[in-house]
């Protein structure tokens, strides 16, 4: 023991007898050699970067905590809005359904055998969500987690969708498997009217199957706001959104990765199919004051010229002389979705067609309960037949300044 013993105290005395340049030096050296280690061993090809390899216990664990700790860390300051609106769990469970439940599985359904060959696996969300607080949740549906397959959200400026995703994942736990079909797949989600397709356009209804989960198969909307009504718009305007969602210029983490996925003649044919739908009268839940709804009139149809805010009405009604198709029929549709909307036009994140700069400065220039008083006069309103009206030279349609 003795003899085994001296060259080591004599190299610890060598390496702390001395002065801290030594220790500065040896612990450079020894890093040094083990990133020329590392370096060999990565050029000769023998770190295993398979996935059916599967990480060391080690290396999972640490990777785990860096991320639990970056996300703890940079969620800090992240202010959380009210989740418990059904609305918005509705509206996270139809974008779940399409983007997230192959990896990450859903109430009585595994994850896909693909998900569960990744490294690292998906997680089967239900049993972990109450792990992560809200705003932590937040930042990962936001940003994504690097090194594995989460993404990123496709629209960083859209807080109100990543919103809907945290107020049904934290739903989600206790959600039993009927309830999540009820909320993610609707009654009737599997007919979508296929019953007003021509022979040629059979094809399109797995599409429409799919986008019935959200809008309804009637069109309508589901979930009092969550999703807007599309029944009745004019086929221009429908397939100028859809364009404008397959281009990312209209901003939106749950439409544009469906309508980039889609050939222009399906984009088309759902344009064509939509605005063919009967229009379809919303119910009624409105608790707007009367007085409310009088000032949302007056503005509509008056607008504030001192401020340069046009009349609603002359671009989107309610009037019987033609105006310009490309311009949405706001009428009859949901208070909630017209408010989310001009918000987001205030905000400047609202993309779309080439006219979006005119509302643009006309929301910019609303205050929030002139906003609210708009969404209530129009949901008010019965939606109007945009059938019976003719298109007007979008020149004569540009608000004056």
């Amino acid at each position: 023991m003795q003899r085994a013993s001296a060259p080591l105290r004599r190299w610890l005395c060598w390496l702390t007898g001395g002065s801290w340049k030594r220790v500065v030096a040896a612990v450079a050296l020894m890093a040094a050699l083990s990133g020329v280690g590392g370096f060999v061993l990565v050029s000769l090809g023998l770190v295993s970067i398979s996935a059916s390899s599967g990480h060391w216990k080690a290396t999972g664990w640490l990777l785990h905590y860096a991320m639990r700790r970056a996300v703890s860390t940079q969620s800090i300051g992240i202010k959380v809005p009210p989740l418990d609106d059904r609305a918005l769990v509705l509206k996270g469970a139809g974008h779940y359904e399409t983007g997230c439940a192959t990896c990450h599985g859903a109430p009585g359904r595994e994850r896909s055998l693909i998900a569960q060959r990744m490294t690292p696996a998906p997680p089967l969300l239900s049993p972990r969500i109450k792990q992560w607080e809200p705003q932590e949740l937040f930042w990962i549906v936001k940003n994504g987690v690097k090194y594995t397959a989460m993404p990123a959200w496709p629209a960083d400026n859209r807080d109100d969708e990543i919103w809907a995703m945290v107020a049904f994942l934290q739903a989600l736990p206790e959600m039993s498997e009927q309830r999540y079909r009820e909320l993610a797949l609707g009654d009737d989600w599997g007919s979508a009217n296929s019953d007003r397709l021509g022979p040629a356009e059979g094809m399109l209804e797995t599409v429409l199957a799919n986008c019935s989960r959200c809008h309804g198969a009637d069109g309508g909307g589901r979930g009092k706001g969550a999703v807007p009504r599309l029944a009745g718009q004019s086929e221009a305007y429908l397939l100028g959104t859809l364009q404008a969602y397959a281009r990312g210029t209209r901003h939106s983490g749950i439409m544009q990765p469906v309508a980039a996925g889609l050939e222009p003649p399906v984009l088309e044919a759902l344009a064509k199919h939509y605005a063919a739908l009967p229009m379809v009268a919303l119910a009624d839940d409105s608790t707007a004051a009367p007085k409310t709804l009088a000032h949302g009139k007056v503005l509509a149809e008056r607008g504030m010229p001192e401020r340069g805010v046009p009349s609603c009405v002359h671009c989107h009604g309610p009037k019987r002389s033609p105006r310009n198709p490309m311009y949405p029929d706001i009428a009859g549709q949901h208070a909630r979705y017209l408010k989310q909307q001009l918000d987001l036009f205030t905000a400047g994140t609202r993309g779309g067609s080439e006219y979006v700069h005119i509302m643009h400065s006309a929301a910019q220039r609303l205050t929030p309960e002139q906003i609210q008083a708009l969404a209530d006069y129009y949901a008010s309103l019965p939606p109007t037949d945009m059938a019976t009206l003719t298109a007007e030279p979008a020149a004569t349609l540009q608000p004056q300044r």
